[in-house]
């Protein structure tokens, strides 16, 4: 598929889901076997992407993990994406992310750590954007580059993602190959990893000239949060092994 500067839009909150409080689990959670994967105040669970240590760039901020764009921000250079230290195969994922004003970023998932490699060459993206001001949102084929769409591939339908500013709600769920993206609280994506069809849908998008064997997502892997150089931030995070 962590100083901390306080940016505006890091602190609107104008809409929420999950627990009452950011990056906890209510008692049904717990009971259910659901576990956090980020705290809301340090990066345990978390390093780069083909490094040792979790990229200095990303910062812990009023209980977010946040990306700073630009390039006049502290730590510059040590950025890169970020991965759980641990793999997983069948799951439900889930988490709130806020973009800034048309900004790019993404939550991969099923991917292999790979020598000299962004995750992006080997794992299924559920693309984070601006859809009003981000040229991507344009870009691809019906809209498969929107917010929540299994990027480049298939379009989240419909399209519900909150305005720049808000939090959006996430969904990953991962079954023997079967995945689905909802957003906000509505199923936008569903797809079978690993048969003809999905080897077709592969060909005809960018991801062959990227890795000729990207159509064998592995069966289990990292999940990741990107890097794509622009604001963006990330609670709430929590999984359910199946």
């Amino acid at each position: 598929m962590a100083a901390a500067f306080v940016f505006t839009l890091s602190c609107k909150s104008t809409k929420t889901g999950g627990s009452a409080e950011p990056n906890q689990l209510s008692k049904k959670e717990t009971k259910e076997g659901w576990v956090l994967l980020f705290d809301g105040k340090t990066s345990e669970g978390w390093k780069g992407n083909n490094k040792a240590h979790f990229p200095k760039r990303w910062q812990i901020v009023d209980g977010t993990l946040h990306f700073p764009g630009g390039d006049n921000v502290p730590n510059a250079r040590d950025r890169g994406d970020i991965i759980t230290t641990k793999e997983f195969s069948n799951f439900r994922l889930k988490m709130e992310w806020k973009i800034s004003e048309a900004g790019n970023s993404g939550i991969f998932y099923l991917g292999k750590e790979t020598e000299g490699w962004p995750i992006y060459k080997t794992a299924p993206e559920c693309q984070v954007l601006d859809n009003e001001k981000h040229p991507d949102a344009r870009a691809g084929k019906n809209g498969n580059r929107k917010s929540s769409s299994l990027y480049d591939l298939i379009p989240a339908t419909p399209q519900n993602a909150r305005p720049v500013g808000e939090w959006n709600e996430v969904e990953i769920e991962v079954n023997n190959g079967h995945v689905v993206h909802r957003q906000n609280g509505v199923e936008v994506v569903k797809y079978q990893l690993w048969t003809e069809e999905w080897k077709a849908l592969v060909k005809d998008s960018k991801f062959p000239g990227l890795n000729p064997d990207w159509a064998n997502v592995p069966k289990k892997g990292v999940i990741a949060l990107q890097d794509h150089g622009d604001d963006v931030w990330f609670r709430n995070i929590k999984i359910l092994e199946q």
